[in-house]
């Protein structure tokens, strides 16, 4: 379902954080963002997808799904962003594409927890401030220092060979690696991982 790709960042992403647009990426935001924040996020984010799951697909199209976290800039300040997102390439079986609108809110909210709500549009009813609950399982109770490591490169998407060399191992290790992560997450294939990875908070 989510594979974490990102196919266009706007270049005022510099303006706001002071990163290159060629360095944004799901797994980068999160490296960035809030530790206070992380947990938020990660919550949001299961929230949607089983959201999305629950409707019927011609009501997809017609919700918003809006919240907030704080990623830390180039400069070392951290900024709030209001995240927006609405699907927009799916199908039944499948979400393929999703488009984000990030704001900084910085001046509007400075302090407090972040908050979560999916918007009805034309008509459809709303739910704000959805509250959090923890549901996660944390990665050390599945996987060892070493199969994090490559999770977080998969999540990445490094193909085995740059995990090879970026770690210092061989790629026997890697695939070898690659094939009990699977085995452990109860996942087929790597796009499934991957959106099991950020769904379950593992990375």
């Amino acid at each position: 379902m989510y594979s974490g790709d990102t196919e266009l960042i706007s270049p005022s992403v510099t303006e706001i954080l002071g990163y290159d647009p060629e360095e944004i990426s799901v797994a980068f935001i999160m490296d960035k963002m809030h530790p206070d924040d992380k947990p938020y996020f990660l919550n949001f984010e299961y929230k949607v997808v089983a959201f999305f799951k629950s409707l019927p697909f011609d009501k997809i199209e017609y919700y918003k799904v809006q919240y907030d976290f704080r990623v830390k800039a180039k400069n070392g300040v951290y900024v709030r962003l209001l995240h927006q997102a609405v699907q927009i390439d799916y199908d039944k079986n499948n979400f393929y594409r999703t488009l984000c609108l990030d704001t900084d809110i910085s001046h509007i909210k400075p302090k407090g927890a972040p908050c979560f709500s999916i918007i009805g549009l034309d008509g459809e009813s709303s739910y704000y401030n959805i509250q959090d609950t923890g549901v996660f399982t944390k990665s050390y109770d599945l996987f060892t220092n070493r199969e994090r490591e490559i999770l977080k490169c998969i999540v990445e998407g490094k193909n085995s060979k740059e995990i090879a060399d970026e770690l210092f191992i061989s790629l026997h290790t890697v695939n070898a690696h690659r094939k009990n992560i699977l085995k452990k997450a109860q996942c087929k294939t790597p796009v499934d991982l991957v959106s099991k990875a950020i769904n379950e908070g593992w990375i």
